[in-house]
Formats: C-alpha cells, structure tokens, sequence
C-alpha cells in the first residue's frame, strides 16, 4: 500500500517548531499504518533522543540555536532515523517516504539520515548545521583566534608621478 501522509496535521506541528516564541524545539512524524503523521513533540533535544529505538524508523524536524553572544539563530535540521533492527524494506520505503515529508518540511539547514544513536549527539549535529551555515564570525570575540594583524610600514612610501 502507497504511503500519504496527513499534511494539515503535520504542518500544524511543523509551525509550531518554526515559531521562535514556542517552547516546541522538535516534533517526530511517524507511521501509522502508510499513513505519516506527527508524533511526539518537545521541548528538550533529549527526550527526542530517547525516541530513537533500534526498531522503529520515524523523521524530526528539530530547531537549534547557534551564534555567539552578538547574534543568536535558529537553525533547522530535518532528521530521518532508521534504527538498527528495522527490515532492508523498511530501510528502503524510507527514502521514498521522506519525500511526502519533504512536501511538508520545506526549510531546513541540513538533512541527516541516521541509524547511529552516537550521531544524534546535539554538539554533532549542531557543528554540521554550523558548517553548513557558510561564513563563521565567531572567531572574532576570541583574540587567541585572530590572526596576527598585517606590520605597517613606518612612513608611506613615495609613489612616482
């Protein structure tokens, strides 16, 4: 049986992490029967964690905050798990399957797809997504990370005319 997904439902929960103002940091969507749904919602990465079982495959969309003490961000991270245990065609239908999500889950710095409990690691995932962001001017509030600055001659020298 194809897979659909409930795209109201899972764009309701998909809002509600997009929402700065909302305690919601991540919402799991999971199978129930062929058919995607949300699932559970929170407010701490580690309970998501928890979640992530050797015999179950679901998809996150989780909002982490990166920057420095000038400019915090909320950057987005689509998270597709696929625990140990789970059949090659459970495996498989995955791939497919997160593109009905995809329809839904539109905005995110990074994608992971993981099977690793030890790469759902917040410090991990949150480096990636820094990686992925491009420029880093984090380095500048550390002067221990500032290059040496370039020696000025002591008088300029003339041009010719």
């Amino acid at each position: 049986m194809a897979t659909k997904i409930d795209k109201e439902a899972c764009r309701e929960a998909y809002n509600l992490v997009r929402d700065d103002g909302s305690a919601v940091i991540w919402v799991t969507f999971k199978y129930e029967g062929s058919t995607i749904v949300p699932g559970e919602q929170g407010a701490e990465y580690q309970d998501f964690i928890q979640l992530c079982t050797d015999d179950i495959r679901l998809f996150a969309f989780v909002r982490f905050t990166t920057g420095d003490a000038m400019s915090k961000r909320s950057k987005f991270a689509l998270i597709t798990w696929i625990g140990e245990n789970v059949s090659g065609l459970q495996r498989a239908k995955t791939g497919t399957d997160k593109t009905l999500v995809k329809e839904v889950v539109q905005n995110f710095a990074k994608e992971f797809v993981i099977s690793d409990r030890k790469e759902l690691a917040e410090d991990f995932i949150k480096s990636e997504l820094k990686k992925a962001g491009g420029a880093n001017y984090d380095a500048q509030t550390d002067e221990r990370q500032r290059p040496p600055p370039c020696p000025q001659p002591n008088s300029p020298s003339p041009l010719p005319l």
